[in-house]
């Protein structure tokens, strides 16, 4: 290829601003393996990049911290021209040039081989967000939660990390309720195995209070601030939370009571560092009993390049529910079931 297209983010007068460019590979940042990307999945944090220029490192950048394809050039043994690779988090499209661009070159210790069970289009479905939801899940058995134990809440359902979480913990047996912002998703989330929807301000603790009524034994929390502090308030004895956003706030304010008193556990999930042994891990899992039985039908939207720039400003507004991801292959002939 002599050249390609990307959306680039650079300051202009101190503030951030997109722009669809053609770019050559000489221009992308350091990596030993070469990849056409088929599919990258788009997150909160690729627009808190893009639209506020957070998170990255210097500019200008190439957001897209997901990214799926196949290996072009490679100067490591273990991957090969024509393999298809998957990528999430690390430094992509903070300090390296991400996945929104049809070419991309990344470390091979980033990289993870695509399992068997999943397409590249499936694979960016999931991403970071899918990724983090089973890790979540993940974590939460590790420390004995198991389907029969009682009802799991998951906060921000409407999101990426919500709507698979709960699609996920539906599928696996367990009673899932489900808090949203957007009461006109009901429907939706019933849909992919919410047995109830609550309205997130239910979930919401505006008076400080360490102690509540029990109501549920875990919890996936992607929200963070006075929703954690709601969460660990309310869970039943013997509970867990695993904490894995922000978008809420990062203070909490609670107390050793519902530690102590309750003997829960208050876990905490990242997905930007985690290891890669154990990574591979949890995308083996993502690629057998965590898939999701929604994932293309219901939880996906595809949209082209040129469409980014305004869905990430939507991301930032709350305006979309489930996962989108960027198409770049739209001409192939791979399967977009």
């Amino acid at each position: 290829m002599s050249s390609f297209k990307a959306l680039v983010v650079d300051k202009v007068d101190g503030n951030p601003e997109m722009s669809i460019q053609t770019l050559t590979t000489d221009q992308l940042t350091s990596g030993d393996v070469l990849i056409k990307v088929h599919y990258s999945s788009v997150n909160y944090k690729d627009a808190m990049i893009a639209v506020n220029g957070q998170f990255a490192e210097k500019f200008p950048m190439v957001p897209g911290i997901d990214l799926a394809g196949e290996v072009v050039e490679s100067v490591n043994e273990d991957f090969q021209p024509g393999d298809q690779v998957l990528a999430t988090s690390y430094y992509i499209g903070t300090r390296n040039f991400g996945g929104f661009s049809e070419y991309a070159k990344i470390p091979a210790e980033w990289l993870v081989p695509l399992p068997e069970g999943l397409t590249l289009r499936e694979s960016m479905i999931l991403g970071t967000a899918g990724f983090t939801a089973a890790l979540s899940i993940d974590k939460l058995e590790q420390n004995g939660l198991r389907p029969d134990d009682g009802k799991v809440l998951v906060a921000g359902a409407s999101g990426g990390v919500g709507s698979i979480s709960v699609n996920m913990l539906s599928d696996i047996g367990y009673h899932v309720e489900a808090s949203t912002g957007h009461m006109e998703e009901v429907q939706y989330l019933k849909s992919i195995g919410a047995k109830r929807v609550i309205h997130r301000d239910e979930v919401t603790d505006e008076e400080d209070k360490p102690i509540r009524k029990r109501q549920w034994i875990a919890a996936i929390d992607p929200i963070g601030g006075k929703t954690t502090q709601y969460i660990l308030s309310s869970l039943d004895y013997g509970g867990y939370v695993a904490t894995c956003g922000l978008v809420g706030g990062v203070e909490v304010k609670t107390t050793v009571l519902p530690f102590i008193s309750r003997n829960i556990q208050w876990i905490g999930v990242d997905s930007v560092k985690f290891p890669m042994e154990g990574r591979k891990k949890i995308w083996d899992r993502l690629a057998t009993d965590l898939k999701p039985s929604k994932l293309s039908r219901d939880i996906a939207t595809e949209i082209t390049l040129n469409e980014l720039p305004d869905t990430l400003k939507e991301i930032l507004k709350g305006q979309i529910r489930g996962r989108f991801i960027v198409n770049f292959i739209k001409d192939s002939d791979e399967e977009t079931e």
